[in-house]
């Protein structure tokens, strides 16, 4: 024990820091984005505004689709810190913190320590987490409970009789995850435990898990807010209000893909999936040996140690999680919350091979995947540093928008989180040579002596080594970020409005408030909206309270 307890403390130390790096060394820059980055930061500054916990607004306009707990979070940074960029991501970036050190708490303790360790850094510095949490949406919260429901289902399997703490803890956990994204926070984590005690041959666990005082923790947590928020916004004449809102609409219509409004688009199935091994990039290159390790048909046999049932669990967590959005709408990060168990599973067979003799059947198993991943990698950065160099240099002042060729509005690439993106091209990238210079190096340099490092049996050296390579990835990428962000962000308009702006004018903002719902965070003047009664404003704006701020030609002629 006295051994082990240095190693741990390092460990956490190495992951602190590290986390610190990339998340803290991200929280000032950029802007906040257009769309949900300033519309959810907006409902947080609206919240304390209006002193009501209980129902969301942005821009005036009730905004019910949402859970509170990641608003909640902003808003009690704001409270702290200001109203500062920082201060909305703040949470978020806590957020990831935490779900750093569950993915390691629970490696250490079903696996083992270098295991916890492992998975921690896929989970938490993998390309996916960290691209999902550049503006503001909740997923990695419901990646954090998930782990966390699971870790405490799972000692209850430890215990002859499982005890409050695991089982209340199962409910909270639950619960917590049900109030940052909905019904989901609870079907994902029974759906997982329930596919391994049935195939496990172990459902009578379930009357070992204390149910009822469970169920109660789990409602003395979640109901309260639903309890609120329905009676806070009751049907009203032709408006039906808060729970048809948010539990039909919201959940089983757009799961369905009939929710209301229709203004939304779906992520190809096929892109969905593959996108995963993006995600979780650069540690996919060992997924396929760490998902052959679990015992799928042997769940009886594997559930018989703490290692085999926690590598089931994870499975049935990810492939359900991944099978629930093949059937539904989707975006890309829609999947986040199934690569911590990924990273579980990954971290482990990583442990597996340290440990194992240099000989073995895993070394050479991780030196085909480093090859793999040394040639794609060398050919990937060669590429980005051949672009680097050829590209011409933008001239001095150049405008990014002059330079890109944007597609249409309604386009469909813009239904991926990240499709404009889509846009660059190599008039443009002049604008990101450095950028590109330090992808490239990375990946190059990062792929080939991790490559190096495998076949000379240093596991442990290689996996350092694509820890660091995609540290510096992460940077590139977030200063990729930092340059595109005029293409994503009013916050320059918002400036300029500011310094002439004067009591009694008006803000109008031309199609949907998403479209440039930073003028009204940045400004803190609510706007008015041209030809753009649609999308999340729209069922808010229906209930007889709501501000006549919608605008047609005619209106707006008036003005």
């Amino acid at each position: 024990m006295s051994s082990e307890r240095p190693r741990t403390q390092l460990y956490l130390m190495a992951l602190v820091v590290f986390w610190a790096l990339v998340y803290g060394g991200s929280l000032f820059q950029p802007a906040l984005l257009d769309d949900a980055d300033s519309v959810h930061a907006e409902a947080a500054k609206e919240m304390l505004a209006r002193h009501d916990w209980v129902t969301l607004y942005v821009n005036g306009i009730r905004y019910l689709e949402k859970a509170p707990l990641m608003y909640w979070g902003m808003a009690a940074s704001f409270k702290m810190f200001g109203f500062r960029d920082w201060a909305a991501r703040l949470p978020l970036a806590l957020g990831v913190l935490g779900l750093i050190l569950a993915v390691f708490g629970f490696g250490r303790r079903h696996f083992g320590e270098t295991s916890g360790f492992y998975s921690a850094l896929a989970a938490g510095f993998a390309f996916g987490p960290y691209l999902f949490t550049r503006f503001l949406i909740p997923d990695v919260f419901v990646a954090l409970w998930l782990v966390l429901a699971l870790d405490f289902f799972l000692r209850t399997l430890d215990e002859p009789h499982p005890s409050l703490a695991n089982c209340w803890g199962l409910g909270a956990a639950c619960a917590l995850n049900v109030l940052t994204k909905g019904l989901i926070g609870l079907i994902f984590p029974l759906a997982a435990i329930g596919l391994f005690l049935l195939l496990t041959g172990n459902l009578k666990h379930l009357l070992r898990m204390r149910i009822l005082s469970s169920t109660a923790v789990f409602l003395a947590i979640a109901a309260p807010w639903h309890i609120l928020a329905g009676l806070r916004n009751p049907t009203q004449g032709n408006v039906r209000g808060f729970f048809w809102f948010y539990l039909v609409n919201e959940h089983f219509l757009r799961f369905l893909g009939r929710r209301l409004p229709r203004d939304y688009g779906t992520v190809p199935l096929a892109l969905f999936w593959g996108l995963i091994l993006v995600w979780l990039f650069p540690w996919t290159s060992f997924l396929p040996q760490a998902l052959g390790r679990v015992a799928l048909f042997r769940p009886r046999e594997a559930a018989r140690t703490p290692a085999g049932r926690a590598a089931l669990v994870l499975f049935f967590a990810s492939l359900f999680i991944v099978f629930f959005f093949s059937f539904s709408t989707r975006q890309e990060y829609y999947v986040i919350p199934a690569l911590p168990p990924l990273a579980l599973l990954v971290g482990d067979w990583l442990a597996e091979e340290r440990r194992a003799p240099s000989e073995s059947a895993l070394h050479r198993s991780a030196l085909i995947s480093a090859r793999v991943l040394g040639v794609i990698g060398a050919a990937a950065g060669a590429a980005a540093l051949f672009i680097a160099a050829r590209v011409p240099s933008a001239p001095p002042g150049a405008d990014i928008a002059e330079l890109l060729r944007a597609a249409p509005r309604e386009s469909a690439q813009y239904a991926l989180s990240l499709g404009h993106f889509l846009d660059l091209n190599l008039r443009v990238m002049g604008l990101f040579r450095g950028q590109l210079v330090l992808f490239g190096l990375a990946l190059l340099l990062g792929s080939v002596l991790h490559w190096f490092f495998r076949a000379r049996r240093k596991p442990a050296l290689g996996n350092v080594t694509l820890a660091a390579m995609t540290g510096f990835l992460l940077l590139a990428v977030h200063q990729g970020l930092v340059g595109f962000s005029p293409m994503l962000t009013s916050k320059q308009l918002a400036d300029a409005i500011q310094r002439v702006y004067k009591a009694g004018d008006i803000i109008e903002i031309n199609g949907e408030f998403e479209g440039a719902s930073t003028l009204t965070y940045y400004t803190g003047v609510p706007s008015r909206i041209l030809n753009g009664r649609s999308a999340n404003l729209w069922y808010g704006s229906q209930f007889p309270d709501a501000p006549q701020i919608f605008d047609d030609n005619t209106a707006f002629q008036k003005l």
